[in-house]
């Protein structure tokens, strides 16, 4: 995951500890300061299992979630480009489990309790959701590049109705909860003809509470509706995410399809091939932020810390010493809301660091407060420290070590050459448009834009800038545009058009109302012939 893991040289901070990695910086800051923060105050029980070696090192996950019937695992196989085992596609709710999709020499299937038992995988810590969940989970190995890169995480379909959610036999919504704080990307995908989501589907969503930044949507099967309908579906597919994820944000949505069949309706193709590069450069740049993300979270673990040991401690304090334990400890439950707004005032907490109180206060049902440990600031003021000292170090060693040798990208699979070649995004479109040809491709239209030219009365074979302000003003685009065209054309500034000039201008104009970019400098394809210094070029033209 990381490309400094054989690095020779580290960091050494403060207290004289030398880093080799910046791998084995978070391991040895979470280890050394959060980990006996955790152990003190019960933290694993109420929140999240510890983390071990293989939570640093293993490369960044890809979290896919959605109901049935919407692509999941076909989305997988389109990334890949080949069937891994374990797959089951069908319209049918197929998928039972999770499956995780990962690299290995050898093609196979290794099951889920002999996987939580595996070291280097991990998924140790998932041990803890027994056996129900177990035998619904295996690691699908193959020797694919693009598994080299990430590794993909497939759910089972979701169906709407308490009984779905009971007859699992495991808490669904807890175990996407401990993916989803370990995962780098989370992808919830919806099926244009399945916008509905259901109850579980929004306890689901409700689970990646606090991991807002991972979440990308994917509507797809786009090509299955019209220019009209799609306009609808999106429009009602927000609708419903807003109700579910409270965040005021818009969050970003990929529209397409995501397999390898002809496209149904492909008067969308242009926004759907730009929509899958747009997703492609997400999932791509995964390893690159990979280090980055697990510092995101290794801080936002260390807040949590902090907060629930100030809530146990105060609880801790609350308490009598000999009468009326039961009676206070229902009071303080109750007064969990006021409680932390104490704590806010105190301790100057921000509201967004304090659990889920609902959640919080049906676990402290089942605890004596009376055998909490009291506050020990010493435990405290050593995350601070962290916080505020070691944490720099470890960003400086991700910038020093990403200018060294920046992670690979994501490649191989769907990803390999798709930018390039004829089929790549916007080839011999827009500004490219021409590029492989011998012809200058304004000719083809030029003698439109010479009876537009000609009738303005050019001098000396020039119009002046004010005429040529007027008809380009007729195109409606703003002034910031045309003037950007301006500066492209006007090969020689001499703040005049001459024919080929006033081509070109024409010619921009017509790219940008078609709803393609302006270059920052004019490709030499573009370039008037009368302006070009190449001879060779001038040849090929007048020939």
């Amino acid at each position: 995951m990381f490309s400094w893991v054989n690095n020779k040289q580290g960091g050494r901070n403060k207290d004289g500890e030398m880093y080799q990695t910046v791998t084995e910086g978070l391991q040895q800051l979470y280890t050394n300061k959060i980990l006996p923060l955790e152990e003190t105050y019960l933290f694993h029980d109420f929140h999240s299992p510890a983390l071990e070696a293989a939570d640093f090192q293993s490369k960044p996950m890809v979290l896919l979630v959605g109901q049935y019937s919407t692509g999941k695992t076909t989305f997988i196989r389109y990334l890949l480009e080949q069937d891994f085992p374990g797959m089951r596609i069908g319209p049918e709710p197929t998928t039972d489990g999770f499956i995780a999709v990962m690299y290995g020499q050898n093609e196979g299937v290794v099951p889920g309790n002999a996987l939580v038992v595996d070291p280097k995988k991990p998924f140790r810590k998932l041990n803890a959701f027994g056996n129900s969940f177990l035998n619904r989970f295996i690691c699908s190995q193959i020797p694919n590049q693009v598994l080299r890169g990430i590794s993909i995480i497939d759910t089972p379909g979701i169906l709407s109705g308490e009984k779905q959610r009971i007859s699992r036999g495991y808490d669904f919504s807890e175990v996407l909860r401990w993916f989803g704080e370990r995962v780098d990307r989370i992808i919830l995908l919806f099926d244009a003809h399945k916008l509905d989501i259901s109850d579980e589907f929004s306890e689901a969503i409700k689970a990646f509470r606090g991991q807002d930044d991972k979440i990308r949507v994917v509507l797809n099967k786009a090509d299955q509706v019209d220019s009209q309908q799609l306009m609808r579906v999106y429009g009602a597919l927000m609708w419903s995410l807003g109700k579910v994820i409270n965040t005021p944000e818009v969050v970003r949505v990929y529209l397409g399809s995501f397999w390898a069949k002809p496209l149904r309706n492909t008067e969308n193709r242009r926004l759907f091939e730009a929509e899958t590069q747009d997703l492609f450069k997400d999932i791509q740049g995964l390893p690159r932020n990979a280090a980055l993300r697990k510092l995101n979270d290794l801080i936002k673990r260390a807040r949590l810390a902090k907060v629930h040991a100030y809530i146990i401690s105060y609880l801790k304090k609350e308490m009598p010493s000999l009468f009326g334990k039961e009676k206070k400890k229902e009071e303080l439950i109750m007064q969990l809301p006021e409680i932390y707004t104490i704590l806010q005032r105190e301790q100057h907490i921000s509201a967004g660091d304090f659990p889920n109180v609902v959640k919080m206060q049906e676990q402290l049902q089942h605890y004596d407060f009376s055998k909490f440990p009291s506050l020990k600031m010493k435990l405290i003021e050593s995350v601070d420290k962290m916080l505020a000292n070691k944490i720099s170090g470890l960003m400086t060693m991700i910038r020093d070590e990403e200018s060294k040798a920046p992670p690979a990208m994501v490649s191989g699979g769907a990803f390999e050459g798709s930018q390039e070649g004829p089929f790549g995004q916007g080839y011999g479109e827009g500004i490219s448009a021409g590029s492989d040809c011998d012809e200058w491709i304004v000719s083809r239209d030029k003698h439109k834009y010479d009876e537009i030219f000609y009738s303005m009365n050019p001098i000396n074979g020039k119009i002046s800038g004010v005429n040529a302000k007027k008809e380009m003003m007729s195109s409606r685009l703003p002034n910031t545009v045309l003037g950007k065209i301006w500066k492209l054309v006007d090969c020689d500034k001499d703040g005049m058009l001459d024919d080929e000039e006033f081509a070109l201008a024409q010619h921009l104009i017509k790219v940008k109302l078609e709803g393609y970019e302006l270059p920052t400098e004019l490709p030499q394809h573009l370039v008037p012939p009368a302006h070009r210094k190449n001879e060779v070029a001038d040849i090929l033209y007048n020939h």
